[in-house]
């Protein structure tokens, strides 16, 4: 067995914008970085190959037959017919390990490719599909009947869930990005399940990136810029912000603005709701970090989220996150700390509120957040990660101190 196992990497998003993508391209990157052999399979605007040191990707072209299944990512029922070209330039990589992130079109391609060679998978869970399934159905039938709407969405929810416990019972060792999530997988897929949380670019996203003047402690309040950044769509919970900015108008609240980052489906639903919002679109690198910066708060609604990137950010930026108390998010923040858990409308504003009438309280959370995020290195995640790898091979042993196991 190979001291440091080569892995074959399918992700379900590479290119794209959102948590999976960004975490992809830097476990791609730390493998170059490192020297680590790894054959990274992702879909691309053209199907192509590239060699970069010890990294080699795969590129592969979907076609327009599938369906959408968020604003820049699709399922392609056509994407097999590149299966000779991958098993080819996967046997020839050999690797020990090949690493799935979901049952995408790209992730069931990898999961047929690993049964071909009889190579073992790590399959690592990042996406609530089954929480996306119920939200989304729910959505589509509640014009017609709200009640029919709930019920045709817990069904999809629950027919959704058992899918994935079978999809994910594949994998010889799984990773989750939250410590309930270990827990529950572990129990489900009865495999030793690892921690795999994401890191932060801390020199990129900075309290020194700030254009506007902070607060002394003990200064008279400054208006609130209170901040989203994330896919604009149903199941980030997004309306609640608009749900939100009326209920701190109704309070008398006037010294607010909201900056929103992103798009999707329902921001023209917020842009005809909010009346002191301002959408930015996608930004990135120095552009993101500035408007990060920038606010005060961050708002972060969702309820379906396993991690939520943008929280960390937001923390290593030096801001404090106002979070839901489901999913992800929750456990990246230390409340009455770095942040607040608050999952009513009334329960935001009141954080809200709480913050804004405080400022040394504010301040001393913008410095602890930023002390939070500072040892959240993709290094230190990744390190684990190549734990698990070596324990798919048969290389390692499992420790149970350190992974929840059946």
């Amino acid at each position: 067995m190979r001291a440091e196992p080569r892995v074959a990497f399918f992700p379900d998003s590479y290119l794209e914008v959102n948590g999976v993508a960004h975490t992809s391209r830097h476990l791609a990157a730390y493998a170059r970085r490192e020297g680590r052999r790894l054959i990274c399979v992702h879909a691309g605007a053209e199907t192509r190959g590239e060699v970069d040191g010890s990294v080699e990707w795969l590129a592969l072209r979907r076609s327009r037959v599938g369906f959408r299944l968020d604003a820049d990512l699709r399922f392609d029922l056509f994407f097999w017919r590149h299966a000779g070209r991958v098993l080819r330039a996967v046997r020839e990589f050999d690797p020990d390990v090949i690493h799935l992130t979901g049952p995408s079109d790209v992730g069931l391609l990898g999961a047929w490719v690993a049964w071909k060679l009889h190579r073992p998978i790590v399959l690592s869970w990042h996406t609530n599909l089954h929480e996306y399934a119920e939200r989304r159905l729910t959505e589509w039938i509640a014009w017609l009947s709200p009640t029919l709407g709930a019920r045709v969405g817990q069904w999809g929810g629950a027919v959704t869930w058992r899918a994935l416990v079978q999809f994910y019972r594949l994998g010889r060792v799984l990773l989750a990005t939250h410590g309930e999530l270990v827990r529950l997988l572990a129990e489900e897929c009865q495999r030793p399940t690892f921690l795999m949380r994401r890191g932060v670019d801390t020199d990129l996203f900075s309290p020194e990136k700030r254009e506007r003047r902070v607060p002394e402690a003990g200064g008279q309040p400054a208006p609130l810029i209170l901040g989203y950044v994330g896919r604009l769509t149903p199941e980030k919970n997004v309306r609640q912000l608009a749900e939100i900015e009326r209920e701190l108008l109704r309070r008398g609240g006037s010294d607010y603005r909201f900056v929103i980052v992103g798009t999707g489906s329902e921001e023209s639903w917020l842009r005809e709701r909010m009346r002191r919002a301002e959408f930015r679109g996608v930004l990135r690198g120095e552009e993101l970090a500035r408007a990060y910066a920038g606010m005060d708060l961050f708002l972060f609604p969702s309820q379906t989220d396993t991690f939520g990137n943008v929280v960390l950010e937001a923390q290593a930026s030096g801001v404090p996150a106002v979070v839901t108390s489901g999913g992800g998010p929750r456990s990246i923040i230390v409340p009455g700390e770095t942040g607040l858990v608050a999952d009513s409308v009334e329960e935001f504003c009141d954080a809200i509120e709480s913050l804004r009438d405080d400022s040394d309280r504010r301040v001393a959370m913008s410095q602890a957040a930023r002390q939070l995020a500072l040892p959240k290195t993709w290094e230190g995640i990744f390190q684990e990660v190549n734990r698990a790898y070596a324990l798919c091979a048969g290389a390692a042993p499992v420790d149970s101190a350190e992974s929840s196991q059946p």
